[in-house]
């Protein structure tokens, strides 16, 4: 069953259940999640990272012009897309992750943080962000 198959259910259910709130917000990203198909991007899960940090940022923003409501709004909708995204890494199973890529990377500087990142970031798959596994990187390396 794809992610949006399940989006697609949890849509009738929001429906039945007569959740007006969520029924609107399932509708967007059903939308996205078909946009992208249409458009050949498969990868269901980088969909919905995208549109997560879309919400995120757009949070942010609204915080910063000082409305509040708008921003609680766009913070709810990527609660319910990081609903559908696979759990993240942990700290520490990133750390170890990035370990092992320096490691079999014969890194030492921080000069070879590109190296790093090519080898890491298929092992993290999508499990983490890359900044974050960037600023593991360099903690490793400048350690």
């Amino acid at each position: 069953m794809t992610l949006a198959d399940t989006v697609k259910a949890d849509l009738t259910d929001a429906m039945r259940a007569g959740d007006r709130d969520r029924v609107g917000r399932l509708r967007l990203l059903l939308s996205e999640l078909q946009k992208a198909e249409k458009d050949g991007t498969s990868d269901e899960v980088a969909v919905l990272r995208r549109e997560r940090k879309r919400r995120l940022d757009a949070a942010e923003q609204f915080r910063d012009a000082g409305r509040s409501e708008l921003a609680e709004s766009e913070e709810a909708e990527a609660a319910l897309i990081e609903g559908y995204l696979p759990a993240e890494l942990s700290d520490d199973d990133l750390r170890k992750l990035v370990e092992d890529a320096v490691a079999s990377s014969g890194a030492s500087s921080p000069k070879d943080m590109g190296a790093v990142m090519k080898a890491v970031m298929p092992a993290v798959d999508g499990r983490a962000d890359g900044k974050r596994v960037s600023a593991h990187v360099r903690e490793v390396l400048t350690a």
